[in-house]
Formats: structure tokens, C-alpha cells, sequence
């Protein structure tokens, strides 16, 4: 993305700078809390030069094709937040069954059933609410746009929770690398940020609604 023209959003043009394009470089990969299979590099420019002929779409249209991924991109982030959420439900379970205290399984604990009870509850309303955006988007809806925003918002912030929740009911074997919750909780944390931040994402939802 590039300015090419006025102030605003509409001065804003979408550009496909190709490898081994003069002036185009990358910083160093960044030591990430988790995503660590996916490196992370800045892009740098340097009086980097492209053709016109490189524009995607017509000039001061950069903006609305950004946004247009951005939705994809909220559906996507936030399905990855289920993935890890149903895995952390599951092994907070499996591990309900086998950890005992007081010669008793903590499956026994009625306070623990009621937590895991919530969980998979929880995850359930995320899915839900993830697949209506998901159509949504598909049938080019007008509501759209914030479903796709409410659903990353909730659905980030809850499988968080229930991530963090299965590490918690983990006890000290939750914060061992040994165990898989804790890379769970690792990955996912980035979701609340990535593909506009779950702040950014209540502003379009209020936005939205003061507007109707």
C-alpha cells in the first residue's frame, strides 16, 4: 500500500513490489512470544521504485482491497482461535481424568466441571458466531463488515480465556513445554491484535450501530 494521491482513504493505492526489486529489503526475523513457525520481518523501502504497471485495480483503491482481505483475514484469525480453544478443552479434560489430589481424579471436582462445562460452552457460542460471519461474507452481505469484526472480537477474546483457563486447571504441569496448553496460550494471544485489533474492532461495531 502506497500514497498516490490525496489525504485520506482515497489516496491510498495498492502496489505488488516483486522480489529482487532495487530498494526493497527486510529486517531481521523477531524473536515472536509464540507464532514461532512463521517468521516475521520488516519490510524496508529505499527509494524503491515500481511500475505502474505493478497497481492492483484502479489508482486510490488500495484501501478498499486492504479492507476486503481484512475481513478474510478476521474469519481466519479467529478460526485459528478455535482450533486452539477445542485442543485446550479436550486436554483440560484428559487431564481432569488422570491428575489425582487427595486420591480422588480433579474430574471428581464439582467447581472443575462446572469450569470445563463453561469452556466448551463458550467455544461453542465462538463457532457459532464465527460461521454466521463466515456466510455472511460469503453472500456479500451488508452486514458483513461487522459481523466479521464482532466475531473476531468474541471469538479472540474467548478462546483466549478458555485457553488460558485449561493452564490454569493444568497447575504447575501447565507452565511446563512439556505440555502443549502452554504453546496454545502462547500462539493465540497475538489473535486479539492481529487483523486489527479487538479494540479497533468494538470501534466498527459502535460505529455501526450509531449509525442506523
Amino acid at each position: 500500500m502506497c500514497r498516490t494521491g490525496e489525504k485520506g482513504a482515497k489516496g491510498i493505492s495498492c502496489l505488488v513490489v516483486e522480489k529482487g526489486t532495487p530498494g526493497l529489503g527486510f529486517g531481521k526475523k523477531e524473536r515472536k512470544v509464540g507464532w514461532n513457525s512463521q517468521p516475521t520481518r520488516a519490510v524496508i523501502f529505499e527509494d524503491c521504485a515500481v511500475p505502474v504497471t505493478n497497481r492492483l485495480g484502479e489508482e486510490g483503491r488500495g484501501f478498499t482491497i486492504a479492507m476486503k482481505g481484512l475481513n478474510g483475514g478476521r474469519i481466519n484469525i479467529a478460526s485459528c482461535s478455535l482450533g486452539a480453544a477445542h485442543a485446550s478443552v479436550l486436554l483440560a479434560r484428559d487431564h481432569l481424568k488422570v491428575r489425582k489430589q487427595f486420591g480422588e481424579p480433579l474430574s471428581n471436582s464439582q467447581f472443575l466441571q462446572f469450569k470445563l462445562a463453561e469452556m466448551a460452552t463458550r467455544l461453542v457460542a465462538s463457532r457459532l458466531m464465527v460461521r454466521q460471519a463466515a456466510l455472511a461474507l460469503q453472500e456479500e452481505r451488508q452486514d458483513a463488515v461487522t459481523l466479521c469484526s464482532m466475531a473476531k472480537l468474541f471469538a479472540t477474546d474467548e478462546c483466549f480465556a478458555i485457553c488460558n483457563q485449561s493452564l490454569q486447571m493444568h497447575g504447575g504441569y501447565g507452565y511446563l513445554k512439556d505440555y502443549a496448553v502452554q504453546q496454545f496460550v502462547r500462539d493465540i494471544r497475538v489473535h486479539q491484535i492481529l487483523e486489527g485489533t479487538n479494540e479497533v474492532m468494538r470501534m466498527i461495531v459502535s460505529r455501526n450501530l450509531l449509525q442506523e
